[in-house]
């Protein structure tokens, strides 16, 4: 039986009192007691007055769920610390209610070589959550030769992308894929998978938003959609050829959502994520060309919307990710057509589902924490149900808060949210990492 929390005071010891848990298995009102890295005991919050710990924490009307986790972040640096650094970016994932992220390794250099990765491992080190470098599938990301992957998933590396570039050479990515294969064993045993930014550069090239209406009315050049469909379609043929893993990232239109959905059906090795601009943002948005709405894959038309919103809720899609892509307010004023693509979402990404998505908070804490934990192979610490003896990365939410978006106020050095003045539901109130908090009601701690 588990024991009653005043009966377990803990050195260091930290109680959250009053909410109502929600895991993968399923929700109940319970205090959570956690010490040493560990929770300690859940009990029934019969009556949380005499609990004996050496912080108490509110969750009255709140959620306490597993941490969050991103597949999908720039954190910049090594190379870009003008708009972004792991401790920023660490700890605006943190205020999201994040305790883990996988940052891409579009950095300068490109994270392709065990020392690039031990170096933002340091960096790493006493961030506000844990970040895990994924690693570029081919050097420098140019698609031409395979990166020493072996090597770094010694050091726990468990997901390569050329992000920012899909591979765009089917016997490359062949080849990539089979390697990929063999390396769950120098990865204690967890899933390396890889993922592709499905983008056929001949198509694109020479876009910066979505090929269709809105592109003829501002005379923009436009990526269409099936530049990224046909990428989608070869690697699926590819996860068929070889029996490997290949997750699909930031997915943005119906076509591809319909050919993953059919993957699955045949059952298929593959995973997807959405982000929430392409579930909640259309490329009417560009209509003044405001470069902060300038993305990579662009923002979609709403039909395409509606099936990455159908892609959540039928589960064809495994996760939300916010592709957080900081940018200083100097790159960001250049003309739409050469100002980067990329927008902050790490601060936003729990309220915008919650806000947007008609979908139970059971569901979005699924794809928003224990499934991109489980795809990112980081299951044995992150999204685990909150149960005596797990790891206590935990985050507590307020529903029922409101708030307006406001780039001034977010923990990134950077200023390019697209929300800037919305008003959301939804805020995390505490997030705990290793059970100490490292924010509380609303306020980083480190």
């Amino acid at each position: 039986m588990t024991p009653r929390l005043a009966a377990v005071p803990r050195s260091g010891s930290v109680a959250i009192r009053g909410g109502t848990v929600v895991d993968s298995n399923g929700s109940r009102r319970a205090d959570v007691l956690v010490g040493d890295g560990r929770i300690i005991a859940v009990d029934a919050a019969d009556d949380a007055s005499d609990v004996t710990a050496d912080r108490v924490l509110d969750a009255s009307g709140c959620l306490v769920a597993p941490g969050l986790v991103d597949l999908h972040v720039h954190l910049r640096q090594p190379g870009r610390e003008d708009a972004e650094t792991i401790e920023t970016g660490a700890r605006g994932a943190a205020l999201g209610g994040f305790t883990a992220v996988v940052a891409m390794p579009n950095t300068t250099p490109t994270i392709d070589c065990a020392a690039v990765v031990r170096e933002v491992q340091d960096l790493s080190d006493g961030a506000c959550c844990d970040v895990y470098p994924s690693a570029a599938i081919t050097l420098g990301r140019r698609g031409e030769e395979l990166a020493p992957m072996a090597e770094m998933a010694r050091l726990g590396v468990r997901m390569f992308t050329d992000d920012g570039a899909g591979v765009q050479s089917s016997r490359v990515m062949r080849r990539a894929l089979e390697y990929a294969s063999g390396l769950d064993h120098l990865a204690g045993g967890a899933a390396v998978v890889l993922a592709q930014h499905c983008e056929v550069e001949e198509l694109s090239e020479g876009g910066c938003m979505h090929e269709g209406e809105w592109s003829s009315r501002l005379g923009l050049g436009g990526q269409p959609a099936e530049a990224e469909e046909l990428m989608v379609m070869r690697d699926i043929a590819l996860a068929r050829l070889t029996g490997s893993r290949v997750h699909f990232q930031h997915l943005s239109t119906a076509g591809s959502v319909a050919m993953v959905r059919a993957a699955k059906q045949a059952g298929l090795p593959v995973t997807a994520e959405a982000t929430t601009h392409h579930f909640t943002l259309t490329d009417s948005c560009c209509a003044d060309y405001d470069t902060v709405f300038k993305v990579h894959p662009p923002l979609r038309t709403e039909a395409d919307v509606a099936a990455i919103r159908a892609g959540l809720s039928d589960g064809t899609i495994d996760a939300i990710a916010t592709d957080h892509a900081p940018h200083t307010s100097a790159d960001k004023e250049k003309p739409f057509d050469s100002a980067p693509p990329g927008m902050l979402g790490l601060e936003t990404a729990l309220a915008l589902a919650l806000t947007e998505l008609d979908l139970p908070a059971e569901q979005i804490l699924a794809l928003m924490s224990w499934r991109p934990a489980a795809i990112a192979g980081i299951d044995d610490r992150h999204g685990r149900p909150v149960a005596p003896g797990e790891p206590a990365n935990l985050c507590v939410i307020d529903p029922a808060a409101e708030w307006t978006v406001s780039g001034e106020d977010m923990a990134s050095p950077s200023r390019n949210t697209p929300y800037e003045g919305r008003r959301l539901k939804g805020r995390v109130r505490h997030t705990l990492l290793d059970a100490a908090p490292v924010v509380i009601d609303g306020e980083a701690q480190r």
